[in-house]
C-alpha cells in the first residue's frame, strides 16, 4: 500500500507537495491498520481545486515516476525528459520524488533527485524491524549496496548519469529491488492528457480513459473462446461491474470478423441490452460516452482491486454520474470488494463527491501568487483539524476551504461595453 507520495519542481509544483493516505481517522472500517508501520492507511484520497490549480499534475508526477522507473534504461540517451517548474529559477534547480510504500508487511522508501542532465541522488531503503536499512544509495555516479546484496554489483555496469538505478537493479531479480519496482510499475493511470513531448513515454500511442475508441484491452475480460477457470470468474466479475452500472446491459460480446479492405481480421465489440422485446446487441460506438467510460474502468479497477495496486484517475467526474463515481469510490473503501487493499486516487470538480469521503480523504490544490500549486490536507485546514461532523460539500462550495476558482467579471463587463 502507497503511505505517501512526495515532489517537488515538477511542472506548476515548485515547492515540496505531500499527499499522504495515512488515515487521521484511524479507527473507521475503511482504514486499515498496518502492523510494523503504527498506522492505519485509506484506500482512496480525492484531489479538489479550481482549474489550473494543479491537481492533474499532481497524478502526472506520479505517473512519470513510474514510467521513469521502466523506460530510464531504454530512453533517456540524451537527456533526462523531467518537466521543472518553469518560473523562479526551477530550471536550474533539481527535481525531487519520494515515494513510501508497505510491501507484505515491510515499509520501503525510494528517494529520487534529478534534472534534465543527470540523476544527482537515488536511494531505495527498507525499515525490517522498524529501522532504516540501505538497499541501495546512489550519489552521483558512486553506488553503493546493502552487504550481502552482491547479486546487484552488475547494476554499476548498466549505470550511467542518466539511468536511473531502481531501473538497472530490477534487471537483477533480488527480491527486495523487484517487489518494489513491480508494485510502482503496477500503479495504473487513467485520463490524464499528455501534453509534454519531454515525458518519459515510448513512442507508441497513449491510451486514455476517455478516447474514443474500441478498448481492445478490455476484450480479453469477455472472449468467450477463454475457458480456464481464471477468466470464467474474471469475466463474471467484470460482467457484474457492468451490471452495477444499471445500464440494462445484461452482456458483452465479442466477435472476430473478416476486414474486406486488408483481408486481416478484426474484432467487434457489442454490448447485450435488455429490451422489452429481447436481448439486443449494439455496436460499442454507439454507445454512450458515459457507458463507454465506465467500459473502460472495469479492467483497470479489477486490476487495482486483484492485486492491490493504486489505480490514478484524473477528472474521475468526466462523463461519468455522479452516482457511478461514488459506486466506484465505494468499490474501494469496503473491505468486501477491495480485500487486498487496492488504492484509488482521483481529480474531480464534482463537489457531490465529498458527500462519499471522510475528511482526511481529501486533498485540496491552489495556486501561490508565484504560479506554484499549493497541496493541503483538508482534515488539517488552516493548522485546525476539521471536524468529522462538517458537510464537507457545503462548507467547500462556501469557500471555507480556499481551493475555489477567483472568479471577477469585471474585465468582461467593461470589454463587452457593459460598465466604464
Amino acid at each position: 500500500m502507497l503511505i505517501r507520495f512526495e515532489v517537488s519542481n515538477f511542472r506548476s509544483v515548485h515547492e515540496s507537495v505531500e499527499l499522504s493516505m495515512v488515515a487521521v481517522d484511524a479507527g473507521r472500517p475503511e482504514a486499515t491498520e498496518v502492523a510494523n508501520l503504527g498506522e492505519s492507511l485509506l484506500h482512496v484520497a480525492a484531489i479538489f481545486g479550481p482549474n489550473a490549480s494543479g491537481k492533474s499534475n499532481i497524478i502526472a508526477a506520479f505517473n512519470w515516476l513510474r514510467d521513469a522507473v521502466q523506460l530510464s534504461l531504454r530512453t533517456w540517451d540524451h537527456t533526462i525528459p523531467v518537466e521543472p517548474f518553469a518560473f523562479a529559477g526551477g530550471a536550474e534547480e533539481p527535481s525531487g520524488f519520494t515515494v513510501e510504500s508497505v510491501i507484505d508487511g515491510v515499509r520501503f522508501e525510494y528517494v529520487l533527485e534529478l534534472d534534465r542532465h543527470a540523476v544527482s541522488y537515488e536511494g531505495l531503503f527498507h525499515y525490517p524491524e522498524k529501522k532504516r536499512r540501505r538497499i541501495f544509495e546512489r550519489d552521483g555516479a558512486e553506488l553503493k549496496l546493502q552487504r550481502g546484496l552482491g547479486s546487484l554489483s552488475g547494476t554499476r555496469e548498466l549505470l550511467t548519469d542518466r539511468t536511473l538505478a531502481l531501473s538497472a537493479a530490477r534487471r537483477f531479480d533480488e527480491p527486495l529491488v523487484s517487489g518494489f519496482a513491480n508494485n510502482l510499475l503496477r500503479t495504473q493511470t487513467l485520463g490524464l492528457k499528455t501534453h509534454d513531448r519531454r515525458r518519459p513515454i515510448d513512442r507508441r500511442p497513449t491510451r486514455s480513459l476517455f478516447e474514443h475508441e474500441t478498448e481492445q484491452s478490455q476484450d480479453a475480460l469477455f472472449d468467450l473462446e477463454e475457458s480456464d477457470d481464471s477468466s470464467r470468474s474474471d469475466r463474471a466479475q467484470a460482467l457484474a461491474m457492468l451490471r452495477l452500472a444499471d445500464l440494462g446491459i445484461e452482456d458483452v460480446v465479442v466477435d472476430d470478423l473478416d476486414d474486406s479492405v486488408g483481408g486481416a481480421r478484426i474484432r467487434r465489440l457489442r454490448l447485450t441490452h435488455r429490451t422489452a422485446g429481447g436481448a439486443v446487441p449494439l455496436d460499442f460506438s454507439a454507445e454512450s460516452e458515459g457507458t463507454r467510460t465506465w467500459f473502460r474502468l472495469i479492467g483497470p479497477v479489477l486490476a487495482a482491486l486483484k492485486s492491490g495496486s493504486v489505480l490514478l484517475i484524473d477528472e474521475l467526474d468526466a462523463s461519468l454520474h455522479p452516482t457511478l463515481s461514488g459506486e466506484l469510490i465505494r468499490l474501494f473503501q469496503d473491505r468486501a470488494t477491495n480485500p487486498r487493499n487496492g488504492q484509488l486516487i482521483f481529480t474531480s470538480h464534482d463537489t457531490s463527491l465529498l458527500n462519499h469521503l471522510n475528511r482526511d480523504e481529501v486533498w485540496l490544490t491552489e495556486k501561490s501568487a508565484s504560479g506554484a500549486s499549493r497541496l493541503g490536507a483538508l482534515a488539517e485546514f488552516a493548522g485546525e483539524r476539521v471536524r468529522t461532523s462538517v458537510n464537507l460539500e457545503k462548507a467547500y462550495l462556501h469557500g471555507r476551504f480556499g481551493a475555489l476558482p477567483d472568479t471577477d467579471r469585471t474585465d468582461l463587463l467593461r470589454v463587452l461595453g457593459l460598465i466604464g
